[in-house]
């Protein structure tokens, strides 16, 4: 009997859809069957096998984005039910159904639930988010860091480019260029490294120009939807605390 009522019962999707970046957004439903331990990627990836409508009409496949399945590469971003996260750990027995899928829209869109982070990247190259080490041979043990330092920095370093904090934050839209919350955390973690704070001074520079730090208004809706727990606002403060150290020393020296 309990195997007939899973068998029975459905998961319903209302998918939104865009066929061009160009394109006006629709919805589409879709029914399909239940499984236990579902979660939304496996839902998507049943509309791909059979990509039928609720009304019983065939349509596209759905398309999306994912890599993987684990919540590491932050690939499945999009809106679930009006939240962004991770498709691949939202369990579909934990959700309201309806189940809404959209795409983070702070983005633009390139086909349905795919978008384009190329936002989110140049602002990780403007900051600078890297160590650059010289040479093409092993230069041997880097400098070794601190253990105090390196379990908060660590925390940092799980960012994962997911863009669920850019799309969370009412300052990054399409009428400013405000780098958001992650890059100014991957400054922070890049200038707390031994090696990296050699380029300590350039991030800071590139946080004092338009666009970059003085763009947050502290609503604080980053640290809140993170789904690694990355303590944003932290890493906003300490670096206010740093561009305005840097300023006043560049006062002083000139």
């Amino acid at each position: 009997m309990a195997e007939t009522t899973v068998a029975s019962k459905t998961v319903k999707f209302i998918v939104s859809r865009q066929d061009t970046p160009e394109s006006k957004p629709y919805t589409e439903e879709f029914e399909i069957p239940y499984r236990p331990n579902m979660n939304v990627i496996s839902g998507l990836m049943e509309i791909q096998r059979n990509p039928v409508k609720a009304d019983g009409s065939k349509t596209s496949p759905v398309c999306w984005e994912s890599n993987c399945l684990e919540e590491v590469c932050g690939a499945c971003s999009m809106v679930i039910n009006g939240k962004p996260r991770q498709a691949c750990s939202a369990l579909v027995d934990q959700l309201e159904q309806p189940i809404r899928l959209e795409p983070m829209r702070t983005f633009p869109v390139v086909r349905d639930l795919v978008i384009n982070r190329e936002r989110m990247f140049n602002a990780l190259k403007k900051v600078k988010a890297w160590i650059p080490i010289d040479g093409t041979y092993d230069l041997g043990p880097g400098p070794r860091m601190a253990e105090t330092k390196r379990q908060w920095a660590y925390e940092l370093s799980k960012c994962m480019t997911c863009g669920v904090c850019l799309e969370s934050c009412p300052n990054v839209n399409d009428r400013n260029s405000f780098i958001g919350p992650a890059a100014i955390s991957q400054v922070r973690l890049f200038n707390a490294h031994p090696t990296g704070e050699m380029n300590k001074e350039e991030r800071l520079e590139a946080l004092m120009t338009d666009g970059g730090i003085e763009g947050c208004g502290n609503s604080q809706n980053c640290v809140r939807s993170c789904p690694k727990g990355i303590p944003l606002t932290t890493s906003i403060a300490a670096m206010n605390r740093d561009t305005t150290k840097h300023l006043f020393k560049k006062w002083l020296t000139n």
